[in-house]
């Protein structure tokens, strides 16, 4: 597994993957590989203003309770480093966050967004 970068490899940009993977649209263009530390994520999302990287998510996804969260689309779970968004695998989310990364049950996630047509 490769190890959590912050503008290669943190959650953010995982969670375009998954958008540009059933989309074909990344997201993430405008910030991918423009910052080195978490802080300068967020400076850089909300200098394009959004509050940060769910703020992003919630203003540019359709919002699904999260039992309703199919293969593909994105969810928010809180961590020991804050907030992530990661990747719904069925009753699954992968989850990159700068302690590990992994899987954690759908049921723990706090928000859900559809990625692509319902």
């Amino acid at each position: 597994m490769k190890p959590f970068v912050p503008g290669q490899h943190d959650c953010a940009i995982f969670a375009s993957g998954w958008v540009e993977a059933m989309t074909g649209t990344d997201v993430a263009k405008d910030w991918r590989g423009k910052y080195k530390t978490i802080a300068g994520g967020y400076r850089l999302i909300r200098e394009s203003g959004y509050a940060d990287h769910v703020d992003f998510v919630c203003k540019n996804f359709q919002e699904v309770p999260p039992s309703f969260a199919q293969v593909g689309d994105m969810a928010v779970v809180s961590g020991d480093d804050g907030l992530a968004l990661g990747g719904v695998q069925g009753e699954i989310v992968f989850v990159l966050h700068p302690s590990g990364s992994g899987f954690v049950p759908l049921t723990s996630a706090m928000r859900a967004f559809a990625v692509g047509v319902r």
